[in-house]
């Protein structure tokens, strides 16, 4: 790495023959946000590693009931305790803005249960302190054509190419958290939209505000006992990331036309039912007539809910554009 752009000197070891890296004297400030959910097992290890690769270290403590935040506090890390469980995207948020009130140039997001080597930080950082990029995507896939994956990571990446935004399905496992960002880049993301997790959706939206993304290789590092991710979860995870894509970018798809179908089914349920009264052949019962309200109420609200949040999308790419 380029000693005069980085904040990062690296000298050869002749122990473990590895890199081995320490905050240097750049000019740019590189900040790691660590979410964290009961990982006192290897919060403080994590965090001492990190500190050789970066200048500021934030853990983020989503609600945990064990000693997290106070190992990590000890281990020299600036710690924000969420006071409920709130889930690993408003922790990351909950970082990003942290790092930005302390002055971060380049913002780094990664694991904090050891599956992340923080020996990796500079592949991921150079190419936005050269300026090359505005977000660097950690991949363990991206030189490794051969590489053995699970089934359900491919399943997952293929609905991920065929439904989400192309911007998304560019990286080669666009469900990894191991991420550089420059500031530019967390800036253009509105960090108070809600609807969709922050790092996620810049990569999405990357073509629209102009972002150039990149794509390093990294390596697994689980010294803690990391377990392969769960299938379900991760399944999961890619299946929420597709429903957000599309309600940003097609929400009509995703409300609207489910809604028009739901109201469609009631108002047709309700003119049976008013034939029948009408022609003393049948009489209204409270579940089929309930059905019909909820078929009816449910489909107007999704239809309307589609319409008004189109007119928003377009409102929010003309305005983009100007």
């Amino acid at each position: 790495m380029n000693n005069q752009l980085s904040k990062v000197n690296c000298i050869q070891t002749t122990v473990d023959k590895k890199i081995k890296c320490n905050a240097g004297s750049g000019s740019k400030n590189i900040t790691v946000i660590l979410p964290a959910y009961n990982e006192e097992d290897s919060i403080g290890s994590i965090v001492l590693l990190t500190k050789l690769y970066s200048d500021d270290v934030i853990v983020v403590d989503d609600a945990s009931s064990d000693r997290t935040a106070e190992i990590a506090k000890n281990a020299g890390a600036e710690v924000i305790v969420h006071q409920t469980n709130r889930g690993r995207d408003i922790a990351l948020d909950t970082g990003f803005k942290a790092a930005i009130n302390l002055g971060a140039d380049v913002i780094v997001t990664m694991s904090s249960n050891g599956h992340h080597n923080p020996a990796d930080i500079p592949k991921l950082v150079d190419p936005i302190i050269k300026g090359h990029a505005d977000i660097v995507n950690g991949s363990l896939y991206l030189n490794s054509p051969d590489k053995p994956t699970q089934i359900y990571h491919r399943v997952g990446q293929n609905i991920l190419g065929k439904f989400t935004n192309k911007n998304l399905y560019k990286t080669k496992d666009s469900q990894t958290i191991f991420r550089a960002f420059s500031v530019s880049a967390i800036n253009a993301a509105h960090l108070d939209s809600q609807s969709m997790t922050v790092d996620n959706w810049m990569l999405a939206d990357a073509g629209k505000s102009n972002l150039r993304i990149k794509e390093v290789e990294i390596g697994a590092h689980r010294n803690f006992g990391d377990q392969v991710k769960d299938p379900i979860k991760y399944i999961l995870g890619v299946l929420k990331t597709v429903l957000m894509d599309i309600e940003n970018n097609k929400p009509l798809y995703l409300y609207s036309v489910p809604g028009f179908a739901l109201a469609t089914c009631g108002f047709y349920m309700g003119l049976r039912f008013l034939e029948a009264t009408l022609l003393g052949i049948g009489s209204l019962h409270f579940w089929p007539l309930s059905l019909m309200v909820f078929l009816s109420i449910a489909g107007v609200y999704m239809t309307m809910r589609g319409i008004l949040m189109h007119s928003f999308v377009e409102v929010t790419a003309q305005t983009e554009s100007v």
